[in-house]
């Protein structure tokens, strides 16, 4: 979770786009508001954004613009869900997820409908990516649906952060905004971590192609 910052003129002679584009893409909502960050310089205000996230999202939009309009793509950064749907037998043939996690989920999640909502997607295509790092065991993923119910469900809209720490053998998670610097003592490991606004567009992406 990098705090690094970069200039608003390091980022246009870094990717080559105008002032002009930049701010388009403001408006069009492709680049959130949150991101241009005010500050003040010897020389005055300067605006500033979040050097990881913005040239990540830059390159994206760079690479995608000329082939999808600028309506879908800030449909597909939006946090907001998507509105796809599917079956719990049609998101195993999808290979998104694997039939033990989708299994794992509707045990411990308290899924009784066979027709799965964007969220309820979502939260497997979380499950799958934590298990797949081998460093999440399946008995802590039971601590990670709860998490991903109680707190990313409700606030779906934020840009959101789930953590899994571990100290001394034993493991917990916490669920908080990106923008929020968190600091952890040196005996507790930073063990996994899935950033639902990168994982909202990954997923858009896949359900659509």
């Amino acid at each position: 979770m990098s705090n690094e910052l970069i200039s608003k003129k390091e980022l246009l002679n870094l990717t080559g786009i105008s002032y002009g584009q930049l701010y388009r893409w403001k408006r069009k909502d492709l680049i959130p508001e949150e991101w241009f960050i005010r500050k003040s310089t010897y020389t005055g205000q300067e605006t500033f954004f979040p050097k990881q996230e913005i040239l990540e999202r830059i390159s994206k939009i760079q690479m995608m613009k000329d082939n999808v309009s600028l309506d879908d793509l800030a449909n597909m950064f939006s946090p907001v869900s998507g509105t796809q749907q599917l079956t719990k037998e049609g998101l195993i043939q999808s290979k998104l997820v694997s039939e033990t996690v989708v299994n794992f989920y509707f045990e411990h999640g308290k899924i009784y409908q066979d027709i799965l909502d964007f969220q309820h997607i979502l939260a497997m295509v979380a499950l799958e990516k934590l298990l797949t790092s081998g460093e999440v065991m399946l008995a802590e993923c039971e601590m990670v649906i709860k998490l991903i119910h109680e707190y990313y469900f409700p606030a779906e809209a934020k840009n959101l952060v789930l953590v899994i720490i571990r100290k001394m053998g034993v493991s917990t998670g916490a669920i908080f905004e990106k923008s929020n610097v968190v600091h952890f003592d040196e005996n507790t490991k930073v063990v996994s971590q899935i950033d639902f606004l990168q994982l909202v567009e990954e997923l858009k992406m896949k359900l659509e192609a």
